[in-house]
């Protein structure tokens, strides 16, 4: 097993997750120590198949939210656990497998290297991502780069990320959105508001079918309403900063916005 780091964990919010959270639970323990998971009100027995992992393994740590409040908030809960044990950065994944496991180690490493940025994921699809979910994230990710400027977000909505906690849980303190489902790109685009560089690295994403143990909790019309709503109220906060970013762009190109 891995060293136990006292400042990089990796945080991973679980909600009826299907019988592939333990290999994603095992996979990243493999590679790293701590891995934290937030049971986010799962009512599919997985929290206590997780509790009794974590019993056997003191490199696991489970919390258990006591209804579902989002993944944006399940991820808030470990960051602030974490931030109260001295931990400066937390690498996200999801609990279902489409996230690989072997490229944490690296993740972290281009953490350390830059721990004033956020290491970002470009999702490497195969032949098992489905074709809407795929161009409908080119949206996303067209009004994303508008948001920022072109700034280097790569991919707005790919979980699989290292953040530096203090910066976003000042972020989320001060903004009572990005509890759900808009969490990832929220994120991503205040922070680099904020001046927090973004840093790409490709990690490949696989779409299991439910035959093979996929669970889905994506909604297209629920879902895809909800990121319109959070895309109107960042191009807001665009607007208004648009006059600040466009000059310190014109002045200092390279540096963050």
């Amino acid at each position: 097993m891995p060293p136990r780091s006292t400042t990089h964990l990796v945080l991973i919010p679980s909600y009826d997750p299907g019988r592939r959270v333990h290999d994603t639970v095992r996979a990243a323990r493999a590679v790293w120590n701590p891995v934290w998971i937030v049971v986010d009100g799962s009512t599919d027995g997985s929290a206590e198949r997780l509790a009794a992992l974590a019993a056997e393994d003191p490199g696991l740590r489970v919390f258990v939210l006591p209804r579902n409040a989002g993944k944006g908030a399940a991820i808030l809960h470990g960051l602030r656990a974490a931030h109260a044990e001295g931990f400066t950065h937390a690498l996200t994944m999801d609990s279902d497998g489409q996230h690989p496991a072997d490229r944490i180690a690296a993740f972290m490493a281009a953490s350390a290297a830059h721990p004033a940025a956020m290491i970002l994921g470009r999702p490497v699809f195969d032949a098992s991502a489905p074709a809407l979910r795929v161009r409908g994230r080119r949206i996303s990710n067209a009004i994303t780069n508008l948001e920022t400027l072109w700034s280097g977000i790569d991919d707005s909505l790919f979980g699989f990320r290292v953040y530096p906690i203090a910066p976003l849980l000042e972020i989320m303190r001060t903004h009572r959105s990005m509890r759900r489902f808009d969490f990832d790109v929220e994120a991503a685009v205040r922070l680099r508001w904020r001046g927090v560089e973004a840093i790409g690295l490709d990690a490949a994403v696989r779409y299991f079918s439910a035959a093979d143990g996929g669970v889905s909790h994506f909604r297209y019309w629920r879902d895809n309403a909800r990121l319109t709503a959070m895309h109107l109220r960042l191009l807001g906060g665009f607007l208004l900063r648009l006059p600040w970013l466009a000059a310190r762009r014109v002045r200092r190109p390279r540096e963050p916005l």
